[in-house]
């Protein structure tokens, strides 16, 4: 069995990406990983050259006249995976906030053997913790998206879906997926407040034009993470042995009380309709089989 990882990056240094991190947690369950770095205001593609061997990277060019929907991420997530080699057998996505805990790569690597040969299964579906304002704290409301799609089969009719949320199959379905018990680790909410307050003022022209941005990006010169967020809890697990360092460095405090929430109505009822009558509603960009 053949696996490559790929991934897209750009500003990495800039917006304090953990994208380092990110590599290294999947390096081990890949035989490649391909990172196409885009044009970038700062030294991201030295620090993606310094990472691995086991790393190829193609340079690419961002259009940002793509203004909506955040479809420049799904176009550059796309070079990204066709330039994965063609004898992969499976090839598994990282975003550059996301990180693997070790402790699942057993876990994977049965799944990807398991499926190989089984071609139902058009991709692997990981469960998510979504880490907000600090490493101490994950969002617990049902506004964040539970899960997603992140390995897929190395097929040419597969494809980087909306933002580079998953991926789907041409003309536009769902891929068939089957369940993994493995998480990531997204740590996209967790900066500094500065540096979030300047993520929140560029990276929100991916998706909107300049009069939305006026009229929603509050300017400030810090990220009011209190004011953004319905609910938390604490987290007392273990981080990703990657991530220890980064969260040494941590040179900012967030508390939070997570007696505390601002859930919505229509959450509310969800939470309800999955706790006591085994009952899903959300949005699912896939397909169980």
């Amino acid at each position: 069995m053949k696996v490559s990882g790929f991934t897209v990056i750009r500003n990495a240094i800039k917006y304090d990406y953990p994208i380092v991190e990110a590599i290294q947690s999947i390096l081990p369950l890949c035989d490649e990983v391909v990172v196409a770095v885009g044009n970038s205001d700062d030294d991201t593609l030295q620090l993606i050259q310094n990472i691995d061997p086991k790393i190829r990277i193609i340079e690419t060019i961002w259009d940002d006249t793509l203004r909506e929907g955040g479809r420049v991420l799904a176009v550059e997530t796309d070079k990204a995976f066709a330039a994965i080699s063609n004898d992969s057998d499976w090839a598994f996505y990282i975003q550059g906030d996301e990180v693997i805990h070790e402790k699942y790569h057993t876990t994977i690597i049965a799944a990807m053997n398991k499926y190989k040969d089984d071609l139902k299964v058009e991709g692997l579906l990981f469960n998510y913790k979504h880490f907000y304002g600090s490493y101490d704290y994950v969002g617990s409301s049902l506004s964040w998206y539970l899960d997603e799609i992140r390995i897929v089969r190395n097929r040419n009719d597969i494809f980087s879906y909306r933002d580079a949320q998953g991926f789907r199959k041409l003309p536009n379905e769902k891929l068939n997926v089957k369940k993994i018990d493995a998480f990531v680790y997204h740590y996209g909410w967790v900066k500094s407040p500065e540096v979030m307050q300047k993520k929140q003022e560029t990276f929100n022209k991916l998706w909107h034009d300049d009069k939305w941005l006026e009229d929603n990006v509050i300017k400030a010169v810090e990220f009011d993470y209190e004011s953004h967020i319905d609910q938390l809890t604490f987290f007392s697990e273990t981080h990703p042995f990657v991530m220890q360092k980064r969260i040494s460095d941590k040179n900012w405090k967030f508390d939070y009380d997570i007696s505390y929430n601002k859930i919505k109505l229509k959450d509310r009822f969800k939470n309800i309709l999955r706790k006591y009558f085994m009952i899903d509603i959300r949005y699912k960009n896939y397909r169980k089989i």
